[in-house]
């Protein structure tokens, strides 16, 4: 048996507009209702998490769970450009105060992804204005909540817009007969085969945003070099702000990180991919208190780049390979670069059987277990994702959830896999 240390912290994950409905004030919102949007249908009521937290949160701690990462939805509390939402601040009070209650320990995200629509119209992740408006939304959360948030992702994957260059890249030298099986390239939900979808869809952002449809810098755009930097400014900015005000919070950033694996001829590949994802950014984050790992799969390089899977490779249903060990594999890669504290802030699996979930948990945390056997200072795990959610572009086809949910009525439905992850917790992990 395989026991974890008694301060480990085992739960699950999920992201505010994914999961909570109706954040009609964010950018998201605006590019699901735009006509021929590229995602294959709106959000609206989501999984109603933001009415229902009390009902997921229980069912997280009575599995056994003892830590829960979410995100604090920066178009909710600052709907406009220096209007703050009490409401919206105490709603968040009260999350985080019922995490407390169940002993569970909240891992707060200040940005997933969505943004005020505003700040889309400024000029978004683009614009240098993003670091003082970024800095003053984290300055406004830490000053009312703080004191009930332990550790802070300042801001998820920040390395997202790499990736996403890559495969845009990628979509203008192949047309759509050459799309490669597996051949995903990023871990998040992206619809890349609605081209012909995109010069009407750019227009309408355009005219949403109030600016020319070429500066619709959302998260999720491929950015340029100054782009890159003005996350990481970010980043540091909120770092400051939040140990001015809040020394004992532990503050870290998330990255999107393959196991990048080789065969002959592809050295040089892994290099240069590993230092894009991940090395490139180490100059940033030296001041920080922990990291956030987040790993799905893997990629194999050879002389001609990315190898792309075979028809007998084991695919997840977002197209991923089904590789569970990447996860160990990354860790040992990380803590070679970095020595402070990790949490793995994602890791899971889409998938119809449940089975394969927990099949997918014990691989992944065995390479958790043994890395924390060989001095890897790996300190937590939270599951991708609590609940079946809103996978961005692809909607609510993906199937990532320890809790399955009935979206006519909102009924939750916990699957095996999560009394599984939960009592690895409480008795190790068994074998299976």
């Amino acid at each position: 048996m395989k026991i974890f240390p008694s301060d480990f912290l085992i739960g699950a994950a999920t992201a505010a507009h994914q999961v909570e409905g109706n954040n009609k004030n964010s950018d998201f919102w605006v590019m699901e209702h735009a006509p021929d949007s590229l995602y294959k249908e709106p959000s609206l009521d989501a999984v109603d998490h933001y009415r229902k937290f009390k009902e997921d949160i229980v069912l997280l701690a009575e599995a056994g769970g003892n830590a829960y990462r979410f995100s604090i939805e920066w178009a909710r509390i600052e709907p406009e450009k220096g209007l703050f939402d009490e409401k919206e601040v105490k709603h968040y009070r009260e999350v985080l105060q019922f995490c407390h209650q169940q002993q569970i320990t909240p891992i707060v995200t200040l940005h997933h992804f969505s943004s005020p629509k505003w700040l889309i119209s400024e000029g978004g992740w683009e614009s240098e204005q993003t670091i003082y408006s970024f800095g003053n939304y984290c300055q406004f959360v830490v000053s009312e909540l703080g004191d009930l948030i332990p550790y802070i992702c300042t801001i998820n994957e920040a390395n997202m817009g790499k990736q996403i260059k890559k495969i845009m890249k990628r979509m203008m030298v192949r047309n759509k007969s050459e799309h490669k099986r597996g051949d995903g390239e990023v871990q998040v939900g992206l619809n890349v085969d609605m081209k012909h979808k995109m010069e009407n869809y750019y227009r309408y952002l355009g005219e949403a945003f109030a600016v020319d449809p070429r500066q619709v810098h959302t998260f999720l755009t491929a950015r340029s070099e100054n782009g890159e930097q003005i996350i990481m400014k970010c980043h540091q900015r909120a770092r400051q702000v939040i140990k001015e005000l809040c020394p004992s919070i532990k503050v870290g950033i998330t990255f999107s990180l393959y196991d990048h694996q080789v065969v002959p001829g592809g050295e040089e590949h892994a290099k240069k991919e590993q230092n894009e994802d991940f090395l490139s950014y180490l100059s940033y984050i030296q001041e920080d208190d922990f990291l956030g790992v987040q790993n799905y799969s893997r990629k194999i390089h050879g002389s001609d780049g990315v190898v792309p899977p075979d028809e007998h490779t084991r695919l997840t249903k977002m197209g991923y390979e089904y590789y569970p060990e990447a996860l160990g594999n990354v860790l040992h890669f990380v803590s070679k670069h970095w020595h402070k504290p990790i949490i793995v802030t994602e890791n899971g699996i889409s998938t119809e059987d449940d089975d394969e979930r927990v099949e997918f948990i014990e691989r992944a945390l065995t390479g958790v277990h043994q890395c924390i056997e060989e001095g890897v200072p790996v300190i937590g795990y939270t599951h991708w994702s609590l609940l079946d959610n809103f996978e961005w572009q692809l909607g609510y086809e993906q199937t990532f959830g320890l809790i399955a949910v009935d979206r006519n009525t909102q009924t939750r439905y916990p699957k095996p896999s999560l009394s599984y992850l939960g009592e690895i917790k409480r008795h190790g992990l068994r074998g299976i």
